[in-house]
């Protein structure tokens, strides 16, 4: 077989394989423009309805307020979780020993866990703090998380130890050193890890369900939730709330996609 032919392909099956990755957004976009009637029968040409689907859409849920919660309660949590995992998993290989070594095993051990397997103690925990309905409710369980510590304290291990010597002799405190030397030299991590916390606040789902129990407070994922209960659903308005709330996570993605590669296969600058 000739190198053309071979090249022939692996392009018809990269070709393929990006049709039916890329297919379904082109599907949800399509939906949205088109009646519920026009999606049932399964058209896929875009239509003109996108302003009714939308003017349905905001008058059957409170959009306007599920939007902004939804970024008010992903933009805290992943400010916060960058700061505490990033600190933890440099303090972690800075700062090695075998004590740590053990800690870190135990909380590596913890991503075996499910869930929903401590769901109820921590709706019980939050319930007796009075933090239903809160921010600080929804942040407080994903605060931090065994994976970007461990992905930070990969990122640390790359990071020159002889610099940090250096520092501190000429005086620079360890928290100086922190946020001056390791945090602009690990960009990439920190995109990685932005986009990663975000995308999964963002489509959180179970725990703001549990503890989210007023209409003011609901998140996008659970109006998209709200959209399909009862006899009737109305596919156009419901693949136009789905647009709205895939949008930002698209947006993060597109934006941050060279450093996230980057700072998944652990590249320093």
């Amino acid at each position: 077989m000739t190198r053309r032919i071979k090249n022939i392909i692996m392009y018809g099956f990269l070709i393929i394989v990006s049709f039916f990755s890329v297919f379904p957004l082109y599907w949800m976009v399509s939906a949205a423009t088109n009646k519920s009637v026009d999606v049932i029968n399964g058209k896929l040409i875009p239509g003109a309805y996108l302003l009714e689907n939308i003017k349905c859409l905001w008058g059957n849920q409170d959009v306007t307020a599920a939007f902004m919660n939804s970024v008010k309660y992903s933009a805290l949590l992943t400010l916060v979780s960058l700061l505490i995992c990033s600190l933890a998993g440099y303090g972690f290989e800075i700062y090695h020993d075998k004590g740590k070594d053990l800690v870190m095993s135990i909380i590596l051990m913890a991503m075996m866990v499910p869930f929903v397997a401590t769901l109820i103690p921590l709706f019980q925990m939050v319930s007796k703090w009075g933090l239903l309905n809160s921010t600080l409710g929804f942040v407080l369980p994903s605060i931090s998380t065994p994976f970007l510590i461990m992905m930070f304290r990969q990122s640390a291990r790359s990071f020159p130890h002889d610099i940090i010597e250096a520092a501190r002799i000429d005086g620079l405190s360890e928290t100086r050193i922190f946020f001056q030397m390791f945090f602009p030299t690990m960009r990439s991590t920190y995109a990685a890890a932005m986009t990663i916390t975000f995308m999964n606040a963002w489509n959180s789902y179970l725990w703001p369900k549990v503890i989210m129990t007023t209409a003011e407070s609901i998140t996008m994922p659970m109006v998209v939730s709200n959209l399909v209960q009862g006899y009737v659903t109305d596919y156009g308005m419901l693949m136009c709330a789905v647009l709205i709330c895939t949008l930002p996570t698209a947006i993060v993605f597109f934006v941050l996609q060279k450093s996230f590669a980057e700072g998944i296969t652990g590249a320093v600058k």
